[in-house]
């Protein structure tokens, strides 16, 4: 039996070590992680709401977040109207935390995130004259629930204008 335990036991380290651990300037940003699904959230450019999946995963030897979602659309009357799939690679360069969106129609390059580690996450876009400035948040608002929202800056904007707002709830 003593054996067994000794074997058993030897066995956890390799297993703790086979996990991907985020590197240190992810570390903050490890409540992101699992499995999550949300409710409706409202989209304002249409008045409509959205459902959706999301997996937020370490990849790359924990030097990269890798989040995959799934969005269906509705109209304002409920009737769907549509979804697509989208990807973002949350990453350090330099010290700096950065992140990449693509949609399949649109490419967004995050360049600056605010983190308050264990809590939230904001990231923005450059500011590039004539173009829009991007924002995305994440605010854990319990264990098991994420406020996200997603706004934008238009050309020639003053103030930050709400795209879609909702909820994901992590996966048990």
């Amino acid at each position: 039996m003593k054996r067994h335990l000794i074997a058993l036991a030897a066995l956890f380290p390799c297993m703790a070590a086979s996990a991907s651990p985020l590197k240190p300037d992810l570390a903050g940003l490890s409540f992101l992680v699992g499995d999550w699904s949300s409710g409706r959230g409202n989209v304002a450019d249409t008045g409509g709401t959205s459902t959706g999946t999301s997996s937020i995963t370490p990849e790359a030897g924990g030097a990269v977040l890798l989040r995959r979602d799934h969005t269906n659309l509705y109209s304002p009357s409920g009737t769907p109207s549509g979804g697509f799939d989208q990807i973002m690679m949350i990453y350090s360069e330099s010290g700096q935390v950065h992140a990449d969106y693509a949609d399949g129609t649109h490419i967004i390059h995050y360049t600056f995130a605010k983190i308050d580690p264990g809590r939230s996450v904001t990231f923005t876009t450059a500011t590039i004259p004539g173009a829009p400035l991007f924002k995305l948040a994440y605010t854990l608002s319990n264990p098991s629930t994420l406020t996200v929202s997603f706004a934008v800056i238009p050309p020639h904007g003053a103030s930050f204008l709400p795209i879609a707002t909702g909820t994901l709830t992590k996966a048990p």
